[in-house]
């Protein structure tokens, strides 16, 4: 069985999609729709803006979703068992298994990224990966830690885990899990705490945009970040999705539920090959791709 992973922000680069947007017709319909969508020519930005206008989460965020549900749209034979995304990625792994609208998954995902950004003003905060440590002594490690905001926010695969919170949280954090026998503690250059409660406003925000957009009967089962299961009712993946914004990215959870559910061949739609190497990690036995 064939699963397609979505990638988040952080796979960005300069000059992405324009592979896309000269070689195929309904890339470049796409690509016009979304400057259109947007306000603002996203494509400029994206063919030939620098590292650092990429970075921007206003910017980053629509522009992996639209390099990734784009290269979802003009791949061969695409007709997936089953998808997923990480965190940002969700939002491009529902419009391509047609649960939302491209239309209506662009507008979330830039709502999404402006209430972001907010929320990373409002409460100055970080994120820092923890490599070789036990997932269950990362989480016991945040916990024990007091008067701080610190949580265990993305768990990418086995070994190698994020957490998220308050800057003086993660800095005492990172302190901890070294002295715990962490192989690295590495403070990542990230505007905020991502997939924490510091992200309520933003998840506030974003719940009523949710609420009032169309979700739809999709074409396969979505493996949702929030709890790793597999999910076609409408309403529940409404409901998780707007848990997302505060909640763990359980991506080894949901790699390992896939497997279970009969994925053999991972093919990752977007820019990098992060998810390929992380699919790996989780599982040596499964094949990956990219879908370029």
């Amino acid at each position: 069985m064939k699963a397609y992973v979505f990638p988040g922000q952080g796979s960005q680069f300069t000059g992405m999609g324009k592979d896309l947007y000269e070689q195929h017709t309904e890339a470049k319909r796409l690509f016009d729709k979304a400057n259109d969508i947007l306000g603002f020519n996203i494509t400029d930005v994206m063919f030939t803006g620098t590292e650092e206008e990429l970075k921007r989460t206003r910017v980053t965020q629509p522009a992996i979703f639209l390099h990734s549900v784009t290269q979802a749209a003009v791949a061969k034979d695409f007709n997936p068992d089953m998808v997923a995304g990480h965190s940002l990625g969700e939002f491009s792994a529902l419009v391509a298994s047609k649960v939302l609208s491209f239309e209506d998954g662009l507008r979330l995902v830039y709502k999404r990224a402006l209430a972001m950004q907010m929320a990373c003003e409002a409460n100055p905060s970080t994120m820092a990966a923890i490599l070789g440590l036990e997932d269950d002594r990362v989480v016991e490690i945040c916990a024990s830690i007091e008067d701080e905001i610190v949580v265990a926010a993305n768990f990418n695969c086995p070994g190698q885990l994020v957490i998220s919170g308050s800057n003086r949280g993660i800095e005492i954090a990172c302190e901890k899990m070294k002295a715990a026998g962490a192989k690295r503690a590495l403070p990542l250059p990230v505007g905020g705490a991502f997939h924490s409660p510091l992200m309520k406003p933003a998840e506030v925000e974003l719940a009523q945009a949710i609420k009032d957009t169309t979700f739809s009967d999709g074409i396969c089962p979505v493996y949702q970040n929030v709890d790793a299961r597999p999910h076609t009712d409408p309403l529940e993946i409404r409901q998780n999705l707007i848990k997302q914004l505060t909640a763990p990215v359980l991506w080894t959870q949901s790699v390992q539920q896939m497997v279970a559910d009969g994925a053999t061949h991972f093919v990752e739609c977007g820019p990098g090959k992060v998810l390929q190497g992380l699919v790996k990690k989780i599982d040596r036995t499964a094949e990956v791709s990219s879908a370029e």
